[in-house]
């Protein structure tokens, strides 16, 4: 039996508190190994060339580079594989939410959400899924909503998709989960797993949150709708 090699995380935040606090409680986990830590954004960007994480939380505010500069520059930067980035955020309705997104995030964290959150938020995303809570989804769609359409992709981009995957498509811009759609559509949940793997693949994204982006830049789904 192979043993999974432990999942390697980067905490990045200028807080000493918060990195110190954060480390502690992962390194505690016997599948999270915690290699590094950075004050700002551009240290962070150095250390995840160094030390190759899996996973980077990544504060939204700091100084020298904010984290949505440095998720951008990270995930759009020579090296593979890319680490997943899930940033970390004081507010439930942050005005970079979107940006984070466009920036390539695959999720967020409250940084008062309790130390279970904080595990199973490491956990979900090194398993290549999205953290998305219905109520950051919302976030995305109003803020969505309040911007110019004139940089929206053509809908084109879309004809990849067959059918059943559009509907898929449709259903995970709402926040839904592979359960809830498979059974909303009558589907099996791996049926479902199939769909959105392939969704990802078309369209070249790297997990559920691009998905959402393109859903509702495309026109697919419209604000409100959901």
């Amino acid at each position: 039996m192979t043993t999974r090699a432990p999942t390697r995380v980067l905490i990045v935040d200028d807080q000493a508190m918060v990195r110190q606090g954060f480390g502690a409680l992962l390194a505690a986990q016997p599948d999270i190994d915690v290699v590094g830590d950075a004050a700002d954004g551009s240290a962070a960007v150095d250390a995840v060339r160094r030390l190759g994480p899996d996973v980077v939380l990544m504060d939204v505010r700091m100084p020298v580079l904010d984290g949505l500069e440095a998720t951008r520059r990270i995930l759009r930067g020579p090296g593979e594989p890319k680490p997943r980035v899930v940033m970390l955020t004081t507010f439930d309705l942050d005005d970079y939410v979107y940006d984070a997104l466009r920036a390539g995030a695959s999720g967020f964290l409250l940084k008062d959400a309790p130390a279970d959150d904080l595990v199973h938020a490491v956990r979900v995303v090194a398993a290549g899924d999205a953290l998305l809570a219905p109520s950051i989804t919302r976030t995305l769609i109003a803020d969505f909503a309040r911007r110019p359409d004139a940089k929206r992709p053509r809908p084109q981009l879309l004809h990849v998709l067959t059918p059943r995957e559009t509907e898929v498509l449709k259903l995970i811009a709402t926040g839904m989960s592979n359960s809830e759609i498979a059974a909303a559509l009558v589907l099996a949940e791996q049926t479902v797993k199939t769909h959105v793997g392939r969704i990802l693949t078309k369209l070249d994204l790297r997990d559920r949150a691009q998905a959402v982006v393109v859903a509702y830049e495309t026109g697919l789904v419209e604000p409100g709708s959901a």
